[in-house]
């Protein structure tokens, strides 16, 4: 013969309050569940992410030691003096070329001023038969 106390057991199980207690954990469950892979996906962008980041700072860090090599080189001083120090090496001659053209080979304003009111194939003309 059940005891009352197995009776008592049995009854609970079958009650409203615990089914209403077992959906109330079930739903717990299901959001924790639920919070915790968003926010493991959340951390998988961030190392996809920072992954990434660090493939393009290796890729720039390969990038500029090339450049520190090539700074720290004897070409690229000897390019440097060449050029902002005006140095050449021992049985070099420098030529210097002045920047600005002399007065003598410039065109003048007036005789572009003329050529506007020609016609094109005047112009043309005067180019291959004068």
């Amino acid at each position: 013969m059940p005891s009352v106390r197995e009776d008592g057991w049995k009854h609970f199980f079958k009650s409203k309050l615990f089914v209403l207690i077992v959906a109330i954990v079930a739903v717990m469950v299901t959001f924790e569940y639920a919070r915790a892979y968003y926010q493991d996906y959340l951390v998988r962008q961030e190392i996809a992410y920072l992954e990434e980041q660090t493939e393009k700072l290796e890729s720039k860090k390969m990038e500029l030691l090339g450049v520190l090599k090539y700074v720290q080189s004897d070409s690229f001083a000897e390019e440097k003096a060449r050029t902002e120090l005006n140095l050449a090496k021992p049985g070099e001659h420098v030529v210097v070329v002045p920047q600005e053209v002399g007065a003598e080979n410039r065109q003048e304003n007036t005789a572009v001023l003329k050529w506007d009111n020609v016609s094109n194939y005047k112009k043309w003309y005067k180019y291959f038969f004068n």
